[in-house]
């Protein structure tokens, strides 16, 4: 029972203290949850971890799902609702803290400042998730491939995101990838 405390202690504190940097959302901060989650505490593996990424980013609802999904696999259904709340608690509370100054700030040029500061923070930090998964998922030529057909659709189309996982998925199925 210690164990299982522990761990959900654990989980508690590092998507809290993540939540509070996650600029961009979720997406932002994956680098870190899979550094966390894979190599520092080893409660699953790069794949596994990928697997989780695509089953979050397939299911309906925003991107937390990745949270409660690592949650779940690391302490089952305890620790979903541990990781859930860890992770979007803080960062809520801070949000609406932030936005009632930045109401207050509404005409000062020192908002608008910080709002384009951040935007390329985002990006790169989104990016940088993008990346981290991709290291974990296969890499054989014919997945490699797969990635990077799959990015062009979704980088210069309005292909629904959706299509392109399961079409993704049928081709790996299928043994092309």
């Amino acid at each position: 029972m210690t164990g299982t405390l522990h761990v959900l202690t654990e989980i508690a504190m590092r998507f809290a203290a993540l939540s509070l940097v996650a600029i961009g959302g979720i997406n932002a901060i994956l680098p870190e949850i899979h550094r966390v989650v894979v190599d520092l505490e080893g409660w699953m593996t790069s794949a596994q971890f990928a697997d989780l990424f695509a089953l979050a980013n397939l299911a309906p609802g925003p991107n937390a799902m990745i949270v409660a999904l690592v949650g779940w696999k690391v302490a089952g259904v305890t620790g979903a609702l541990v990781a859930t709340i860890a992770a979007c608690g803080p960062s809520s509370v801070a949000c609406y803290i932030a936005w009632h100054f930045a109401d207050r700030l509404r005409q000062s040029p020192w908002r608008m400042i910080v709002q384009r500061g951040l935007a390329p923070i985002a990006i790169g930090l989104i990016l940088a998730s993008g990346y981290t998964v991709a290291r974990g998922a296969d890499r054989s030529p014919g997945a490699f491939a797969l990635t990077l057909i799959a990015t062009a659709m979704l980088a210069w189309t309005r292909v629904n995101p959706v299509w392109v996982l399961l079409g993704a998925g049928l081709v790996g199925l299928a043994g092309f990838a």
